[in-house]
């Protein structure tokens, strides 16, 4: 089923259809031409040798077209056999024209009994199947032409070479735009799967490589069975983080080989879980508030700061990757402060560290090694919110995230019976 415009709708779905609006116009083209060559045979009825066997066919040719009207309105019920018979309707006209009419009044350059309405047979076999077909039945046309006028006077050339060369050129578009559209929904269907696999890549790293790298690190400190376990624990690690970068699945190591961490490695300790949120707005305070603690300041307008559930638990969850960056690469002694602005429009958090910050390129190479915390647990997120994440570090000072997310919930009904004062106050 299709709708007024160029989409057509299937199983609830709808889908952009370039060949819509075409299919469209030669449905308008036969009835308008139909009336074109009617308005030329009635005045010449008595003109023509044989004016009821061109009347007869003039009835077929008007009854064909309005009975098979729909046929040319989409591409799956114009058939194959359809524009066989179409065609042929078509080249029989020509044709026939030799043979009722006067040789004196087509020798005079008269029009054929179909005249003009030939075009959008051939027209209906460039759109249906490009330019090959178009070329063909153009060609057919141009040969009927010929035996009816016993030759190609130069108008009747003009004629055939104006068709021959219109449907040509509509049937390569219609598959260049065929092409076009099959890359296109190509294009739309990796893009959704991208970020479906991103989406999962988050969870993976907010919650399944940190609990391996735990359990790896305390296994590799117990020693014995333990250490086995935490040794397993680390392949898998690696084989995830490997699957979540893209890239295949490295070969398990020998039983033999060791391949815990030092029992002196940093730690990766896991992220504090956010609670999801009730459907609706919600205040992003009390989702950034566990958030604080001896090593961790966070600062927040004294009002609310409302945005829908499903943005504000992702804000909060960029948060906790940015603090879990911090934990684990600024050092044991390093301070976090976090910062929320509520602008009109949009909310800013801001995450600032004292640590070491980041040396220049570790970003990239820890995305090629399949350590996506910044790419997909950070970034990502705010990508997909249709938001903004700024990193900006310099070595010896530290290092700041600034996540900005735009407002869905007008400022005026952010605060219902509060006035929207000393927003930037400090709790």
């Amino acid at each position: 089923m299709t709708d007024g415009g160029g989409t057509r709708r299937s199983g609830g779905r709808v889908r952009m259809s370039v060949e819509l609006p075409l299919w469209r116009a030669l449905t308008g083209y036969r009835i308008v031409t139909l009336c074109y060559a009617l308005v030329l045979f009635v005045p010449a009825y008595h003109e023509y040798a044989h004016p009821l066997g061109a009347a007869l066919y003039m009835g077929v040719l008007t009854l064909w077209t309005l009975l098979t009207w729909n046929r040319v309105s989409s591409a799956e019920r114009c058939t194959r056999r359809f524009l066989v018979v179409d065609l042929a309707v078509a080249l029989s006209g020509i044709l026939l024209t030799g043979v009722l009419d006067t040789r004196f009044r087509v020798e005079d350059g008269a029009a054929t009994l179909p005249s003009v309405w030939t075009a959008g047979a051939v027209l209906g076999c460039a759109i249906k199947g490009g330019w090959r077909w178009a070329a063909g039945a153009a060609t057919l046309v141009a040969l009927a032409n010929a035996v009816e006028r016993e030759g190609l006077p130069r108008d009747t050339l003009h004629d055939v070479l104006l068709v021959w060369v219109a449907s040509i050129a509509i049937g390569y578009v219609v598959e260049v735009a065929r092409v076009s559209e099959r890359t296109l929904a190509r294009a739309l269907q990796i893009e959704a799967a991208n970020r479906e696999r991103e989406r999962l890549a988050r969870d993976i790293h907010d919650s399944v490589l940190q609990v391996l790298a735990m359990v790896q690190r305390r296994g590799a400190a117990l020693g014995g069975e333990a250490a086995e376990l935490g040794r397993m624990a680390g392949e898998q690690e690696i084989a995830l983080r490997t699957l979540v970068a893209g890239g295949l699945v490295p070969p398990r190591r020998p039983q033999g080989a060791s391949g815990a961490r030092p029992a002196d490695a940093p730690a990766e300790p896991l992220p504090v879980p956010a609670a999801r949120p009730p459907e609706g707005p919600c205040d992003l305070r009390a989702l950034l508030a566990p958030y604080a603690g001896p090593a961790v300041t966070f600062s927040a307008p004294g009002t609310p700061v409302l945005l829908e559930s499903a943005a504000a638990a992702e804000l909060a969850a960029a948060v906790g990757a940015a603090l879990d960056n911090v934990e684990r690469h600024a050092g044991e002694d390093a301070r976090a402060w976090i910062l929320v602005e509520d602008e009109p429009g949009q909310v800013i958090v801001s995450v600032r560290d004292d640590g070491p910050g980041i040396p220049e390129g570790r970003l990239a190479d820890a995305e090629r090694e399949g350590r996506m915390g910044v790419a997909l647990s950070i970034r990502g997120r705010l990508r997909d919110l249709g938001g903004t994440a700024e990193l900006v570090s310099v070595p010896g000072q530290g290092t700041e995230v600034e996540l900005t997310v735009t407002r869905p919930v007008p400022r005026a009904a952010q605060v219902p019976g509060v006035p929207a004062v000393s927003r930037k106050s400090e709790v």
